[in-house]
């Protein structure tokens, strides 16, 4: 049910609480909120985040990476525990002042170079490692319009529908309506390309499958928000099939462990350094 006594005031202002699981990091102005520098490991890359999709994106990128042999991607994972708020300390601002999760800095590079967002993280290391994505031409193009599409679609996913079916204190009939029906679309549109494709940009694994897994893979896996039978998951037969042969790979196994603190033990790593962490 709605609230129809509710009317939007002329000047918007903040709430005293606002509700729903996230209502304590919320809030409608940028920047840090305390100083607090980021720990700095040895590796050549330094990734700040958890282990929710958007952060599971650079983490199975990099295990993918290290997996082909490139030494060059080792990497050190730190924790960052965004119902804490420490995406708001000064050193994780000063590295993405978006203060979103993943974070990525390569000291590697001269000078150091900070990346944020996960879409722009993966064609980063795509690029910096010439893997993982098509070299030229109409693959390539391919490849991008998929992460970009991922990218897109899926603040419908979380913020829209994993936020008013999941999380929001009330259950609001319009906004679940409005929010289920586009992410079927979006299972639709999926179903349709990998009943062509075996994978989401043509033949061959790229960051295109990278960026969507963790949230659609997860989503009909039932990983995630609960939804599955909601959502009538298991009538997108491509997209099942094409979750799980990435499932089994190794490289996505462990990237799916890194920055987990919750679930069964032998799931979690809260940080990794080197591959004998797992």
């Amino acid at each position: 049910m709605s609230d129809d006594s509710y009317q939007p005031p002329a000047v918007w202002q903040q709430p005293d609480g606002s509700g729903g699981k996230f209502s304590n990091i919320n809030r409608p102005v940028s920047g840090a909120t305390h100083d607090h520098a980021l720990p700095v490991g040895k590796q050549p890359l330094q990734l700040y985040s958890v282990a929710t999709p958007n952060g599971q994106k650079v983490t199975i990128m990099l295990e993918e990476l290290l997996a082909q042999g490139i030494s060059e991607a080792e990497y050190d994972a730190f924790f960052i525990d965004i119902m804490e708020g420490d995406q708001f300390s000064s050193g994780f601002v000063e590295l993405n002042p978006n203060s979103k999760i993943p974070a990525l800095f390569d000291q590697s590079a001269n000078p150091p170079v900070r990346v944020f967002e996960s879409g722009s993280i993966l064609l980063y290391l795509a690029e910096k490692f010439d893997s993982l994505i098509p070299q030229a031409g109409a693959l390539r193009t391919e490849c991008l319009n998929w992460l970009f599409w991922q990218m897109g679609s899926a603040p419908i996913l979380g913020g829209g529908f994993g936020h008013f079916y999941a999380y929001a204190p009330e259950k609001y009939r319009y906004p679940i309506d409005r929010y289920t029906m586009e992410v079927k679309r979006q299972l639709d549109v999926l179903d349709k390309q990998l009943e062509q494709h075996e994978f989401i940009a043509g033949p061959d694994y790229t960051i295109a499958d990278i960026a969507i897994f963790p949230w659609y893979g997860a989503l009909v896996r039932n990983e995630v928000y609960e939804a599955a039978e909601f959502l009538q998951t298991h009538t997108y037969k491509n997209v099942i099939a094409w979750a799980e042969r990435l499932a089994q790979r190794p490289a996505v196994q462990r990237g799916l462990r890194v920055n987990k603190t919750w679930g069964p033990e032998h799931e979690q790593l809260r940080e990794r350094h080197s591959k004998d962490d797992f």
